[in-house]
């Protein structure tokens, strides 16, 4: 049977139940996938050492067999662990994993492994023999063999004149060996020698990259680190060259469209603007031009609105509504959660209250308009039914929901503006879906849509010639602080608008850490501001406590006990609540309700208060295990408490003794904004953990890419290019049905 890029890797080789549902888990069902599967670094084996050899204070490569592997509990400190020794020619080492007793299920008796740490040895009395040597807590992986000597090829037959060989991501059942072999097996089948290159050739050699085939076998087999590298960096371009192409071509089709000309003057949008409670600052009002520029122009406006915690992106959202409003048009309002929903719901009454319009909030859990027929100050809720009549008649102004906006049932009669907030919670597809509400603009029941012209003065009824479905202007928010690479990549089809200034007034969060030592003194501190009528957040990683004995458990507090704890034991006189993600929507709405009314003044939660929660008296915020989260994540949860004038505080307790964890937490209390956070982010813990990177939905690869603003630039410049000369890649077939097969499997979420 021919070897192909789409044959299943069961019709090559032979899987077991377990095999299989490990190549699931790494996300390999076919040979593309087990090709496109890189390692992870490379070992040596000329770096090896023999046990015999190690000394106090080594940090050194063994290979050996494992024997007597063994899952306990410390006498005293009850702590799990696993335990082994390792043997080779030379002699036996013993070795400790803390907190990973799954390690003695995993590497068994016999098993060949490779084993990289620092040598320890154990105390001993005086006058005693010197103790011991071990290691704790090395890396350890399997192998299929030892090297027999120093320089020899871990994997060759010892005619082979280098010794690097890859280390892949393994799961139990499918081994870093097993990969490596069923990849030469997939190389002498001469599958590389058809494989088409998408990147055109005056690409590769204008940024010197190295062809498909060269470039497969040099990161899966390189003779040198060099030859390695080369690889990565051109498969890091290709995979950002081709979500570029993506963007770029996203935007084109975008642009393509005709949208509603919303013609307001700056004066009406100023006098809305001098309504607000506090002052606007420059940055803010620089954004309300710049949205209301882009409205003014043929076609529909795609920009992202970033702006750091509290820079007051939804006063932006409010004034560019007006002006659409003020057109006769609608509004859609996009959030992420049913908390930041009602929250901007809540925050709309109060801009527009004193305007004759509709208000209406759509989730899952109901449906609410403003005003009420009994309260015209107030809110009331009515069915979907009801609330949908309005919306398709255009009665409702405004729509702001979650999800439940994307429904089919959804249905506007003149949709003209879309603002999705914290828009990277949201997938291309469901961003896609809330735009295509504006094709049911303008005549009903025709089957092309007449584009039509908005303003703040009566509408006339001129439509352009052009007959094309209009598209409604779309503006996507986050606070999430995005470094510059991975905004120029991921949202390559947006323009950017950055607020960068706060409000006047905010006083700078004090931000420290804390270790377990100091734990008790910080726990006064915060009394004294409870006892002035502040409320405080505990963050924990955790919902419920570990199970020790779980395969890689994470050791961390969980919100059910630690609320339980702190009521007991450290804030007995005051209330104490939980929030998390598997609390019905009825009971989020309720835990919230009572920590806005100061029923509760403490509420325990996971990150699930990271987007938007707002609580003006709430000033304090507790991040237990600190060095789980990354500092761009931090700095969105410390932003629930810089929401007011008064002084905020952030506490980020840390249990973690390593310099380099404890460097960058240091991070949080010298950075000056969330953006200089998340570059800082982004070069220290790598771009894979930059916000989880798994949710940009790209490889480990490009995410490293990222690091690298030229080639970003250079891909984003290449890409454009090839968009503006052939926008549906008809001169490049290839590259058309690549970009085509990976559309299948992109999510930018």
């Amino acid at each position: 049977m021919p070897v192909t890029l789409t044959s299943p890797i069961t019709d090559h080789f032979r899987i077991t139940p377990a095999q299989k549902a490990a190549l699931k888990k790494l996300g390999i069902s076919n040979v593309n996938d087990l090709l496109y599967h890189f390692p992870v670094r490379y070992g040596d084996t000329a770096e090896a050492r023999s046990i015999g050899s190690l000394a106090h204070g080594d940090t050194a490569v063994i290979f050996g067999k494992m024997t007597d592997p063994k899952a306990s509990k410390g006498f005293k400190s009850r702590m799990t662990m696993a335990t082994a020794r390792i043997e080779d020619e030379s002699g036996g080492i013993n070795c400790v994993w803390f907190n990973q007793p799954y390690i003695a299920k995993m590497f068994t008796e016999g098993m060949l492994v490779r084993i990289e740490g620092k040598v320890s040895q154990k105390k001993s009395k005086e006058g005693e023999a010197p103790g011991a040597l071990y290691f704790s807590n090395p890396k350890i992986e399997s192998v299929e063999k030892l090297p027999t000597g120093v320089g020899d090829s871990l994997f060759g037959d010892g005619n082979e004149a280098h010794s690097l060989y890859p280390v892949y991501p393994e799961s139990r059942g499918i081994s870093s060996s097993w990969i490596y072999h069923a990849l030469q097996k997939i190389f002498k089948s001469g599958l590389l020698d058809e494989l088409a290159d998408p990147i055109p050739a005056d690409i590769l050699a204008k940024y010197n990259l190295p062809g498909m085939r060269t470039a497969l076998i040099w990161i899966h087999a390189p003779l040198k680190h060099e030859d390695a590298l080369s690889a990565r960096k051109r498969f890091s371009f290709e995979e950002i060259f081709m979500i570029q192409l993506s963007r770029q071509r996203d935007r084109a089709e975008y642009r393509a469209h005709p949208s509603f000309l919303i013609e307001t003057t700056d004066d009406h949008v100023s006098e809305f603007v001098k309504r607000f409670p506090f002052q606007a600052t420059e940055a803010q009002t620089r954004a309300i031009e710049a949205v209301i520029s882009d409205m003014r122009r043929e076609y529909p406006m795609s920009r992202l609105l970033e702006g750091d915690v509290g820079s007051g992106k939804t006063a932006v959202a409010a004034a560019t509504a007006y002006a659409v409003i003020a057109a006769r048009m609608q509004v859609a309002y996009m959030c992420p959660t049913e908390i930041l929903a009602g929250q901007h719901f809540e925050s709309f009454i109060r801009f527009f209250s004193y305007m004759p319009i509709q208000i209406g909030l759509i989730t899952s859990s109901g449906c609410k308009k403003f005003p009420s027929k009994v309260n015209p100050k107030g809110w009331t809720d009515i069915s979907r039914a009801q609330l949908l009549k309005w919306v398709a008649d255009g009665s409702i102004a405004v729509l702001i929901g979650t999800h439940a906006l994307i429904q089919k049932t959804v249905m506007f009669k003149n949709l003209a503006y879309a603002i999705i907030d914290e828009q990277h919670r949201f997938g291309m597809a469901q961003r896609a879906k809330l735009i295509r509400k504006g094709d049911g603009l303008g005549v009903k029941g025709e089957g092309q849509i007449q584009r039509r012209q908005a303003s703040s003065k009566p509408m006339t009824q001129n439509p352009s010639p052009k007959t094309l479905h209009p598209a409604p202007h779309l503006l996507s928010m986050t606070a999430t602080p995005i470094p510059r690479t991975l905004a120029l990549t991921m949202y390559g089809d947006l323009d950017l608008t950055v607020l960068d200034q706060s409000p006047a007034g905010r006083k700078p969060i004090v931000t420290e850490l804390v270790i377990p030592s100091k734990r008790e003194e910080t726990y006064e501190k915060i009394r004294q501001e409870l006892k002035a009528g502040r409320q405080l957040y505990v963050i924990c990683p955790r919902i419920d406590e570990p199970d020790p004995d779980k395969e890689a458990a994470i050791i961390a507090k969980s919100v059910k006990e630690e609320a339980k704890r702190l009521k007991a034991s450290v804030f007995p006189e005051y209330e104490v609540a939980i929030l998390h993600g598997k609390m019905t929507p009825d009971q989020k709405d309720q835990a919230m309700a009572d920590f806005k009314s100061g029923k509760t003044h403490i509420l325990c939660a996971t990150s699930v208060v990271e987007v938007g929660v707002n609580v003006p008296n709430a000033t304090v915020i507790i991040i237990e295990g600190a060095e789980r989260f990354g500092l761009a994540q931090l700095h969105q949860l410390r932003g629930r408490v810089m929401r007011s004038s008064d002084q905020a505080y952030c506490y980020a307790f840390t249990e973690t003794t390593s310099a380099k964890s404890i460097d960058r937490l240091k991070a949080l209390q010298t950075a000056k904004n969330g953006f200089e956070l998340a570059e800082l982010d982004l070069s220290q813990r790598g771009a894979g953990e930059l916000s989880g990177g798994r949710q940009w939905g790209v490889s480990d690869v490009a995410m490293e890419a990222l690091k690298n603003l030229k080639m970003v630039e250079a891909a984003r410049q290449e890409a454009a290019r090839l968009i503006t000369e052939d926008m549906h890649l008809l001169k490049h077939p290839t590259l058309r049905k690549d970009l085509e097969m990976r559309a299948k499997h992109m999510h930018f979420e």
